[in-house]
């Protein structure tokens, strides 16, 4: 018996020293976050991700819009309906740690032959509980655990990516509209100036000052303007519809400021590039991925090695219900079993190499996203740089082509200036004006696209 003993401890210590080397731990990616921002040294690790969106986004319209967004986009509303499906997935994936248990009640009846002694009719009554375990030897139910975690937190994160997208299509969608809205005023008011224009020929025609072709010119001028009014109008209620589908709205009107009243006055600080890691969702994401499948080249792995199964019954037989339940009648069986299936080494192999390639796989995808990461924050802060260093020039631009529009109207009155300088004059005038509308929406969407670039929207 103390042989016995001896060599079942001595099996256990040896499983368990041979279950420690057929699954790994995990550990992260050593990827390199070094100089992914371009032209930034800096080591100053305050970073406008950490703000919450209600204090980079100060226009309080803008707000109620972002919150209604959270609480009704229906994308948001199916990414948390996919953290539900994988919290019950995790949930399952602990209950295989668990024995399965049954219980089986049974009524037979038969006739022997009458040339026996015994009864012509028997019954047999059984009432039994059955129960069955797998001995996580090899460590592959928790290798499955583990990546059933991986999973659910891959699901949050995903979660977290909707959010911040979204938080960032319905702030570049208001700005776009304000936009809009700010190139059709400077566009109804040109019109306005073409007429008047208009008219001014025609008295100078009466006059014999210009000819005809000045009036008809002038007029063509204040047409091709005008023509472009419709198309804004239809560009401002497609982006209506677009933002209204991402608050689960019917297309409809959107309540709006004064594009000329927007402030931005939160300091854009980057961080550090080591930490899109954690706050950028789809960077998470993709580094879950890769845990997941690591967990899945470990389960690949445990195929290789038998399955150590441990079973027990117990219950009640008898040939009566009198009898049934009396001591006598009480029968049971336990046992363990090894499986090891002969002729699936090369399935087990193939298994593993898919699971090796697919490891493989999210590991490159999540360095690809991390290197997309660093490009798109570099992008956005060149982006704002470049809007700034226009701001003054194009301020200055627009004032210089206003004074040209006032002198070349009062000249052509006294026959000092011709009307080509007139037209030259306020068709450069709006198409500055609606640069420099370009301009600030580029600004402000550079913010926009910084915040959410950062991993900014979800906190």
């Amino acid at each position: 018996m103390k042989k016995r003993s001896i060599a079942f401890i001595f099996f256990a210590v040896t499983t368990m020293a041979i279950s420690c080397t057929v699954t790994r731990p995990y550990q992260a990616p050593a990827v390199s976050t070094k100089d992914l921002y371009r032209d930034s040294s800096s080591t100053d690790t305050a970073n406008m991700a950490n703000l919450h969106w209600t204090e980079v986004f100060k226009d309080t319209l803008l707000q109620n819009l972002i919150q209604e967004g959270i609480d009704q986009n229906l994308n948001l509303k199916i990414a948390y309906s996919r953290i539900q499906q994988a919290q019950a997935y995790f949930e399952q994936s602990k209950l295989a740690f668990f024995p399965n248990i049954s219980v089986d009640a049974n009524a037979l009846g038969g006739q022997v032959s009458k040339t026996t002694s015994a009864p012509s009719n028997t019954h047999l009554y059984q009432l039994t509980a059955n129960a069955g375990w797998e001995a996580d030897v090899w460590g592959r139910l928790k290798s499955s655990k583990r990546a059933a975690l991986a999973s659910l937190l891959q699901s949050e994160a995903y979660s977290r990516a909707v959010q911040t997208d979204l938080v960032a299509a319905i702030a570049n969608y208001y700005y776009t509209l304000m936009g809009l809205d700010q190139e059709l005023q400077y566009t109804v008011q040109s019109v306005k100036n073409w007429m008047s224009t208009v008219d001014i020929m025609k008295s100078l025609k009466v006059a014999d000052i210009v000819t005809e072709a000045a009036v008809v010119q002038s007029a063509a001028n204040r047409y091709a303007v005008e023509v472009t009014i419709p198309d804004l109008k239809q560009s401002i209620r497609q982006v209506e519809n677009a933002l209204s589908i991402l608050l689960d709205r019917s297309p409809g009107p959107i309540k709006r400021g004064e594009f000329s009243g927007q402030k931005q006055d939160t300091l854009l600080r980057t961080g550090i590039p080591a930490q899109l890691l954690g706050n950028r969702p789809d960077v998470r994401e993709a580094e879950l991925n890769f845990r997941y499948t690591f967990e899945l080249t470990n389960i690949a792995r445990t195929y290789f090695y038998p399955d150590l199964i441990i079973s027990a019954s117990g219950g009640y037989s008898g040939l009566s219900l009198a009898t049934l339940f009396k001591p006598v009648s009480l029968v049971g069986s336990i046992a363990g079993s090894l499986t090891q299936p002969v002729f699936n080494q090369g399935i087990n192999k193939a298994r593993l190499k898919v699971a090796q390639a697919g490891q493989q796989q999210a590991l490159l995808a999540f360095e690809n996203i991390l290197l997309t990461a660093g490009q798109e924050v570099s992008n956005d802060m060149a982006a704002y740089q470049s809007t700034l260093e226009k701001t003054d020039l194009r301020d200055s631009q627009i004032a210089n082509l206003q004074k040209a529009v006032d002198y070349t109207q009062l000249l052509v009155r006294y026959s000092s200036a011709n009307y080509t300088e007139v037209l030259t004059a306020q068709q450069s005038l709006l198409s500055a004006q609606l640069s420099q509308v370009n301009d600030r929406l580029q600004q402000l969407q550079a913010v926009v696209n910084l915040y959410r670039d950062l991993g900014g929207g979800w906190k």
